[in-house]
């Protein structure tokens, strides 16, 4: 039940994994895959880490947004769908660290 429980945490680091690979920053996508190995080890740094890594990943997500929107409405090209998605993703970035909220997962993480 936990696996299911941390499926959106899967997804926020696989999709900035992605985001960073298409930008050529390698050591950031790996990063993003390593650190979901964590999620193997029961200490009780490993969701306040995930947690902090995961509103890095909405800022960066943000930070994104906003450079792309710029570019958008400098060249006269359509930003808002573009602002609607990446917004949604930011969010369900930052959701995701919630999850370690659960009392399951904080007895999970409590030794």
């Amino acid at each position: 039940m936990n696996a299911l429980r941390l499926l959106p945490v899967f997804l926020s680091f696989l999709v900035l994994a992605a985001h960073f690979y298409r930008a050529g920053q390698q050591v950031l996508a790996l990063a993003c895959i390593l650190i979901l190995f964590l999620l193997f080890v029961k200490k009780f740094w490993v969701p306040y880490l995930m947690q902090v890594a995961l509103v890095l990943g909405a800022l960066e997500w943000l930070r994104s947004t906003m450079m792309l929107v710029h570019i958008r409405m400098e060249w006269g090209q359509p930003w808002q769908r573009l602002a609607l998605i990446l917004g949604g993703v930011a969010l369900f970035t930052l959701f995701s660290a919630l999850v370690f909220r659960t009392k399951s997962l904080k007895s999970r993480y409590s030794g």
